[in-house]
């Protein structure tokens, strides 16, 4: 093969027939991409994986189950020889050079017609890498421009036209590097930002200077911004033309009273879309390494927000029934109300020594795990100094994450 560096270009392989010769893993991780671009895809290989044959099934490529035939080009705009066979491939690469048809090697880059670059997309652009055969080098380079573009240090300032409307982020449990990337991408787009104490506030300082950021945290018995003027805010920085992200941490349908804001946009006929977040009562849990469920020892879960306290004429819970379950309960907001909680679950009939853990400001640097039972939680609570927020855990899959404790 000659030193020439390959020459870029943009495939449209919208209905067009693309051939992969081969069904295992590297097969695998290419089809993705070309389903993604639309292409009818063909695989030719006597066998393939199960995630390949999960896709045929879908309807989502065809299979040829056997070896490869030169007939199979036939048609084809594309082809990729991902075989483990060094003979197979050779076959399809000197076929596809006769039928004139681009082919990827898996095996051997030197003597294919095209390379697969390493790929990236980033609101509305395609970024592909290629290299001399470095794989891993080209990935790398491709993770930092769009990790780059992504955090606003690299700026594709040519920005499009503001469309004004609402977007509702969940920040996930508190760590800058929990959230999605597509919530990142519209925090780094927003005009104005309205945050919640929760959000995740180191992102709160990479917004660019002109980013108008309006707090409305909630501080536990302090000072409150009220829903209502919370609603108020995000409609009339809409409707004055701005994109508008209101930033929580968890998820906004997670006792976050998002579809309250949701609602008031639609009332107001302001657009409004969703970014969910990773909800921390699933979440912070698994950070401390505590499974919500666990084969053989809790086959549900069930959320529950805690700052009602069991008996209080506004409680909709009914704490009888919860604690009648088997599963895993998740507490939210539930610090105040620990030790009435757990008096309420002993009462309808749960073990004094169920496992309990308190999982504190999770995800972050502060992060602890107090572990306690039923019986001892409310004096745990207080010999610890647990402070909100934190995750309360019940149930037996707090014994399966620390034997060392409960024995």
């Amino acid at each position: 093969m000659d030193d020439h560096p390959p020459y870029p270009s943009g495939l449209r392989l919208a209905g067009r027939r693309v051939v992969v010769v081969g069904g295992g893993q590297v097969a695998q991780r290419r089809i993705p991409g070309l389903l993604a671009a639309g292409a009818d895809v063909v695989v030719v290989s006597p066998r393939v994986t199960p995630a390949i044959e999960g896709q045929v099934i879908a309807g989502e490529l065809t299979w040829i189950e056997r070896g490869f035939a030169v007939e199979d080009l036939a048609e084809a705009w594309y082809v990729i020889a991902a075989t483990d066979d060094v003979s197979v491939n050779e076959q399809v690469s000197k076929a596809a050079e006769v039928e004139r048809v681009f082919c990827v090697r898996s095996d051997d880059g030197t003597t294919a017609t095209a390379w697969t670059p390493a790929v990236g997309r980033y609101d509305g652009l395609t970024l592909a890498v290629l290299g001399r055969r470095e794989p891993r080098r080209t990935a790398a380079v491709r993770d930092a421009i769009v990790t780059a573009l992504h955090e606003g240090t690299v700026a594709a300032d040519v920005r499009r036209p503001s469309v004004p409307g609402v977007t509702l982020v969940g920040g996930g449990p508190g760590h800058p590097e929990l959230i999605s990337v597509a919530g990142r991408k519209a925090l780094m787009e927003a005009d104005v930002v309205v945050a919640d104490r929760l959000a995740p506030r180191e992102l709160l300082g990479e917004l660019p200077a002109d980013v108008e950021l309006i707090d409305v945290a909630k501080l536990p018995r302090g000072r409150s911004a009220q829903q209502e003027e919370i609603n108020r805010i995000i409609v009339d920085r809409a409707k004055a033309g701005k994109r508008v992200v209101r930033f929580k941490g968890g998820d906004s349908f997670v006792f976050g009273r998002g579809f309250e804001e949701v609602e008031a946009c639609r009332a107001a006929g302001v657009p409004v879309t969703v970014v969910p977040g990773l909800t921390s009562p699933v979440s912070v849990p698994a950070l401390a390494g505590i499974p919500v469920t666990h084969r053989g020892v809790a086959h549900d879960f069930t959320v529950i927000s805690g700052h009602v306290p069991p008996g209080h004429p506004d409680s909709l819970t009914d704490w009888e029934a919860v604690a009648r379950l088997h599963g895993t309960l998740l507490l939210m907001m539930a610090v105040g109300n620990a030790a009435a909680i757990a008096d309420a679950l002993l009462a309808g009939g749960r073990k004094p020594d169920t496992p309990v853990a308190v999982v504190c400001d999770g995800s972050m640097p502060g992060e602890r795990t107090v572990l306690s039972t039923l019986e001892g939680l409310g004096a745990d609570l207080e010999r610890e100094a647990v402070q909100p927020p934190a995750i309360i855990v019940v149930g037996d899959v707090v014994a399966v994450a620390r034997p060392e404790h409960y024995g």
